[in-house]
């Protein structure tokens, strides 16, 4: 008779509590990151094909031939490099968080023997806030330096106004698009942050 009994009830309170935690953040942070990484993704991708695209703007006025050129940015394209850094561990971050699903089910197993150990369990979560911490650290340094280009850019649009005439390294839509692909990945991260640190409030409290 007890063979026919839903191995759940045999589960101690405290570990049924963590499971289900897990499963809850790890299927809430999974979706809510792959949607995010996949929106910044499509951002930071079609404003830089535009920005490599678009190097030269025509029919400006008070400049020679009409066209300006835009010129490199070596502050602009660090940037760049490290928001991509930090969009990678957001999808290294997605793994993670499926990864809580399937230790729940692990938790849930009716041989005690094959459930994880609390401290295995506390080091994969803890492994989880470092990568979403490397990531927000790497998307923070770029979206500085996206954003110091950018505050360079507009006092040299703005001294160029005044003399007459356009600066060859203007501003454009698809520099301020960036940054918002640089704010959806840092959000990403702190919604994987705040799962993580939930998670561990969780297992603190047996």
């Amino acid at each position: 008779m007890s063979s026919q009994l839903d191995s759940s009830y045999s589960l101690p309170p405290a570990v049924r509590r963590v499971a289900s935690a897990l499963r809850m953040m790890g299927w809430g942070s999974f979706w809510a990151q792959a949607v995010l990484g996949i929106v910044s993704t499509v951002v930071l991708f079609f404003s830089s094909v535009f920005l490599t695209a678009q190097p030269v703007m025509t029919n400006l006025p008070n400049t020679p031939g009409g066209q300006a050129v835009r010129a490199a940015d070596p502050g602009f394209g660090l940037g760049m490099v490290l928001t991509t850094c930090g969009l990678v561990a957001l999808y290294i971050g997605i793994f993670w968080a499926f990864r809580y699903t399937r230790l729940s089910r692990k938790l849930q197993a009716s041989d005690g023997r094959a459930r994880p150990k609390r401290g295995d369990t506390i080091k994969i979560i803890r492994n989880g806030l470092i990568i979403s911490l490397t990531g927000m650290l790497f998307t923070l340094l770029g979206t500085f330096a996206i954003v110091g280009s950018l505050v360079g850019k507009s006092f040299q649009q703005g001294v160029s106004s005044v003399w007459g005439g356009l600066p060859a390294n203007f501003i454009q839509g698809a520099d301020i698009f960036t940054v918002q692909g640089a704010l959806i990945v840092l959000l990403a991260h702190f919604i994987a942050l705040s799962s993580s640190l939930w998670l561990l409030r969780t297992m603190n409290r047996q």
